[in-house]
Protein backbone atom coordinates (compact mmCIF):
# COMPACT_ATOMS: atom_id res chain seq x y z
CA UNK A 1 0.00 0.00 0.00
CA UNK A 2 1.20 3.43 -0.68
CA UNK A 3 1.23 6.43 1.58
CA UNK A 4 -1.56 8.89 1.17
CA UNK A 5 -0.63 12.08 -0.70
CA UNK A 6 -0.28 15.16 1.43
CA UNK A 7 -3.21 17.54 1.09
CA UNK A 8 -2.58 20.19 -1.57
CA UNK A 9 -3.00 23.80 -0.79
CA UNK A 10 -5.69 25.55 -2.80
CA UNK A 11 -4.30 28.08 -5.29
CA UNK A 12 -5.18 31.75 -4.89
CA UNK A 13 -8.10 32.95 -6.98
CA UNK A 14 -9.23 36.54 -7.39
CA UNK A 15 -12.73 36.95 -6.17
CA UNK A 16 -15.19 39.78 -6.56
CA UNK A 17 -14.50 41.29 -3.19
CA UNK A 18 -10.77 41.54 -4.07
CA UNK A 19 -11.57 43.63 -7.16
CA UNK A 20 -14.01 45.81 -5.22
CA UNK A 21 -11.45 46.42 -2.47
CA UNK A 22 -8.77 47.31 -5.06
CA UNK A 23 -11.04 49.82 -6.84
CA UNK A 24 -12.09 51.42 -3.55
CA UNK A 25 -8.46 51.64 -2.38
CA UNK A 26 -7.36 53.20 -5.69
CA UNK A 27 -10.01 55.91 -5.59
CA UNK A 28 -9.40 56.54 -1.89
CA UNK A 29 -5.73 57.29 -2.66
CA UNK A 30 -6.65 59.56 -5.62
CA UNK A 31 -9.24 61.48 -3.58
CA UNK A 32 -6.85 61.80 -0.63
CA UNK A 33 -4.01 63.19 -2.78
CA UNK A 34 -6.38 65.60 -4.58
CA UNK A 35 -7.71 66.82 -1.22
CA UNK A 36 -4.17 67.53 0.00
CA UNK A 37 -3.30 69.42 -3.22
CA UNK A 38 -6.52 71.48 -3.09
CA UNK A 39 -5.95 72.40 0.53
CA UNK A 40 -2.34 73.45 -0.11
CA UNK A 41 -3.32 75.45 -3.20
CA UNK A 42 -6.09 77.31 -1.40
CA UNK A 43 -3.92 78.13 1.61
CA UNK A 44 -1.03 79.47 -0.49
CA UNK A 45 -3.12 81.50 -2.97
CA UNK A 46 -6.75 82.20 -2.08
CA UNK A 47 -7.44 83.74 -5.51
CA UNK A 48 -7.40 87.42 -4.62
CA UNK A 49 -5.08 89.19 -7.04
CA UNK A 50 -5.27 92.75 -5.73
CA UNK A 51 -5.75 93.91 -2.15
CA UNK A 52 -8.58 96.19 -3.34
CA UNK A 53 -10.01 94.61 -6.50
CA UNK A 54 -12.91 97.05 -6.88
CA UNK A 55 -10.62 100.09 -6.87
CA UNK A 56 -8.21 98.31 -9.24
CA UNK A 57 -11.11 97.72 -11.62
CA UNK A 58 -12.05 101.40 -11.54
CA UNK A 59 -8.46 102.40 -12.31
CA UNK A 60 -8.39 99.90 -15.17
CA UNK A 61 -11.63 101.31 -16.61
CA UNK A 62 -10.20 104.84 -16.40
CA UNK A 63 -7.08 103.66 -18.26
CA UNK A 64 -9.23 102.12 -21.00
CA UNK A 65 -11.13 105.41 -21.35
CA UNK A 66 -7.83 107.32 -21.55
CA UNK A 67 -6.64 105.00 -24.31
CA UNK A 68 -9.90 105.51 -26.25
CA UNK A 69 -9.52 109.29 -26.01
CA UNK A 70 -5.88 109.01 -27.07
CA UNK A 71 -6.81 106.87 -30.09
CA UNK A 72 -9.42 109.47 -31.09
CA UNK A 73 -6.70 112.14 -30.97
CA UNK A 74 -4.76 110.26 -33.65
CA UNK A 75 -1.32 111.40 -32.50
CA UNK A 76 1.79 109.29 -33.04
CA UNK A 77 5.12 109.36 -31.24
CA UNK A 78 8.47 108.00 -32.32
CA UNK A 79 11.24 107.89 -29.73
CA UNK A 80 14.91 107.44 -30.46
CA UNK A 81 17.85 106.78 -28.18
CA UNK A 82 20.70 109.06 -29.21
CA UNK A 83 24.24 109.18 -27.92
CA UNK A 84 23.61 112.57 -26.31
CA UNK A 85 20.08 111.96 -25.00
CA UNK A 86 16.51 111.34 -26.06
CA UNK A 87 14.71 112.49 -29.20
CA UNK A 88 10.94 112.29 -29.76
CA UNK A 89 9.03 113.05 -32.96
CA UNK A 90 5.33 113.93 -32.53
CA UNK A 91 2.92 113.76 -35.49
CA UNK A 92 -0.80 114.14 -35.94
CA UNK A 93 -3.15 111.76 -37.75
CA UNK A 94 -2.01 113.01 -41.18
CA UNK A 95 1.71 112.87 -40.38
CA UNK A 96 2.10 116.61 -39.86
CA UNK A 97 4.44 117.67 -37.02
CA UNK A 98 2.79 118.71 -33.76
CA UNK A 99 4.19 122.00 -32.51
CA UNK A 100 4.04 123.74 -29.17
CA UNK A 101 3.51 120.69 -26.98
CA UNK A 102 4.71 120.23 -23.42
CA UNK A 103 6.63 116.96 -23.55
CA UNK A 104 8.05 115.13 -20.55
CA UNK A 105 9.67 111.73 -20.23
CA UNK A 106 10.30 109.36 -17.36
CA UNK A 107 13.25 107.01 -17.76
CA UNK A 108 13.72 104.02 -15.51
CA UNK A 109 15.42 100.67 -15.67
CA UNK A 110 13.17 97.69 -16.51
CA UNK A 111 14.02 95.78 -13.33
CA UNK A 112 14.58 98.55 -10.79
CA UNK A 113 13.80 102.16 -10.04
CA UNK A 114 17.49 102.93 -9.46
CA UNK A 115 18.51 105.79 -11.72
CA UNK A 116 14.91 106.86 -12.42
CA UNK A 117 14.78 110.34 -13.87
CA UNK A 118 12.10 112.74 -15.05
CA UNK A 119 13.05 114.89 -18.04
CA UNK A 120 11.45 117.89 -19.74
CA UNK A 121 11.96 117.89 -23.50
CA UNK A 122 12.24 121.07 -25.55
CA UNK A 123 11.19 121.56 -29.14
CA UNK A 124 14.30 121.48 -31.35
CA UNK A 125 12.50 121.49 -34.72
CA UNK A 126 8.83 121.43 -35.74
CA UNK A 127 7.39 118.32 -34.10
CA UNK A 128 10.80 117.16 -32.82
CA UNK A 129 11.51 117.30 -29.10
CA UNK A 130 14.73 116.42 -27.37
CA UNK A 131 16.73 116.51 -24.20
CA UNK A 132 20.41 116.03 -23.52
CA UNK A 133 21.16 113.40 -20.92
CA UNK A 134 24.58 111.93 -20.42
CA UNK A 135 25.40 108.64 -18.69
CA UNK A 136 22.68 106.63 -20.43
CA UNK A 137 23.61 103.09 -21.37
CA UNK A 138 21.69 99.86 -21.64
CA UNK A 139 17.93 99.34 -21.66
CA UNK A 140 15.53 101.91 -20.24
CA UNK A 141 11.73 101.98 -20.07
CA UNK A 142 10.57 105.36 -21.33
CA UNK A 143 7.17 106.91 -20.62
CA UNK A 144 6.60 109.95 -22.81
CA UNK A 145 3.77 112.35 -22.01
CA UNK A 146 2.84 115.08 -24.51
CA UNK A 147 0.18 117.66 -23.78
CA UNK A 148 -1.22 120.58 -25.74
CA UNK A 149 -2.34 123.71 -23.89
CA UNK A 150 -5.84 122.26 -23.69
CA UNK A 151 -6.96 118.71 -24.11
CA UNK A 152 -5.98 115.28 -22.90
CA UNK A 153 -2.43 114.05 -22.51
CA UNK A 154 -0.88 111.69 -25.02
CA UNK A 155 1.14 108.91 -23.37
CA UNK A 156 3.52 106.56 -25.16
CA UNK A 157 5.66 103.91 -23.55
CA UNK A 158 8.74 102.49 -25.20
CA UNK A 159 11.79 100.46 -24.24
CA UNK A 160 14.88 102.16 -25.61
CA UNK A 161 18.46 100.91 -25.62
CA UNK A 162 21.47 103.19 -25.45
CA UNK A 163 24.90 101.91 -26.48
Amino acid sequence: MSAPAPPTRASFTVKGWHVAAGVVAFFAVVIGVDSVFLTLAYRTHPGQVAPRPYEAGLIYNAELERQRAQAALGWRAAAEARANGLSVVMQDRDGAPLRGLTVTAILQRPATEHGRSELTLTETAPGRYGVAKADLSGAWDTRIEARAESGPAFIAERRLTWP
